[in-house]
């Protein structure tokens, strides 16, 4: 029988992946022989969703939503993301310009397909989110990193963003509070390069804000949308995953400028039809209803982001900023003398602590590697003293 010889589009080999699932893939391997792996790898938070929302969902199959529904979600959905937008950032939005999907990724994905193509330009964090990189370099389009660096706490330089912009430029990534480095942007840089992109109006702002109500310090969640003069070009990026625990249930949502929606609406029809229909009443549900678990959530990672702070910083070869925001630690391994990958591999193979190498976040995480403090404090602290056997 005569082997298939396949030839696929040659953009594939363009495509990237999320290492994260990978290392989990590799700890999941490592339990399955027997091995009591901690995992401070994946960025997914080890809390259950709240009952209340669970049984929306339950509720809603039980009375017969078993169907489609609009592409762009259902209105009861769209009203409620409305809602929440004006409670949490203060601007009134019409839900009609809004596009609920199946996770985060999607709206990255629709928003970079838009815009990417053969000689255009697209802007992303580097270190960033794995997904951004690998679907510019998908779409044909130069990838353009905006440096995260260690001495300005993992924020940008606003006057350096606005400098990389050329005529070729269609988009600008924004991400804040960021994964994987726990950065939050300041105000003031947010301030200058709000006032900045005014000179720039042919270029778009994807604002990926997925964890913004995870900020620590008295730190407060700056919002582009919260200038006025970006929203007629502005995509916001938020979700229910990371909020709610809600990582598996894939619901999240875009505010799109009036003049994408159509678009965004048609990319949602070829590519999934709508959103589960169950899941769309969970998410009715976690926004309109108790907000306590929110908040107890954001205080038990905020007691976790000290403790494995101050353990990383009690490591020889290691030391760590303070995140500001989400559920990452991103300290420099540099004292160690070995690369992010390889720290990563010995980490999970040696100590059975599963991390992301730094490399895995773009060029600019080599030196660093990604802990993840979405798990208790007693595990945080047992992964800590392994590392330190290792390397002390």
């Amino acid at each position: 029988m005569t082997s298939a010889r396949l030839q696929t589009a040659e953009n594939l080999t363009r495509l990237g992946t999320e290492s994260a699932f990978e290392v989990l893939a590799r700890a999941e391997g490592l339990k399955a022989q027997g091995h009591d792996v901690i995992n401070l790898g994946i960025g997914q938070p080890d809390f259950s969703t709240p009952e209340h929302i669970v049984e929306a969902a339950v509720k809603a199959l039980r009375d017969g939503h078993h169907g489609y529904t609009p592409a762009p979600g259902i209105l009861p959905l769209r009203e409620a993301v409305a809602a929440d937008i004006l409670r949490l950032r203060g601007v009134e939005v019409d839900p009609n310009n809004i596009v609920c999907v199946p996770g985060g990724k999607v709206t990255m994905f629709f928003a970079i397909m838009m815009f990417g193509e053969a000689g255009a330009e697209i802007m992303y964090p580097n270190p960033g989110f794995p997904i951004y990189e690998s679907v510019i370099n998908y779409t044909g389009a130069k990838a353009v990193p905006i440096p995260l660096l260690e001495e300005n706490d993992f924020s940008f330089d606003a006057d350096e963003v606005l400098s990389l912009i050329t005529p070729a430029t269609r988009l600008i990534i924004i991400n804040t509070p960021a994964n994987p480095t726990g950065g939050a942007v300041p105000k003031s840089e947010m301030d200058k390069l709000a006032a900045g992109l005014e000179k720039h109006p042919h270029v778009a702002i994807l604002s990926d804000e997925i964890y913004g109500q995870m900020t620590y310090d008295g730190h407060e969640h700056v919002s582009l949308l919260s200038y006025e003069h970006l929203r007629d070009r502005l995509i916001l990026l938020d979700g229910w995953s990371k909020t709610y625990a809600m990582t598996g249930w894939r619901l999240g949502y875009a505010l799109w400028p009036e003049s994408l929606v159509d678009a965004a609406t048609r990319l949602a029809i070829n590519c999934h039809s709508c959103v589960n229909a169950g899941t769309q009443f969970a998410g009715i549900a976690a926004l309109e209803g108790p907000q306590d678990s929110v908040h107890e959530m954001v205080r038990a990672f905020d007691e976790r982001r000290h403790v494995i702070v101050e353990g990383l910083n009690a490591i020889n070869g290691f030391s760590c900023r303070t995140p500001m925001g989400a559920f990452y630690a991103f300290p420099n391994i540099s004292g160690t003398g070995q690369s992010a990958r390889e720290v990563q591999d010995k980490l999970l193979s040696d100590a059975y602590v599963a991390t992301v190498a730094g490399t895995s976040f773009g060029h600019l995480g080599e030196d660093y590697v990604r802990f993840s403090y979405a798990n208790s404090v007693e595990n945080i602290q047992a992964a800590l003293e392994r590392v330190r056997e290792m390397y002390n």
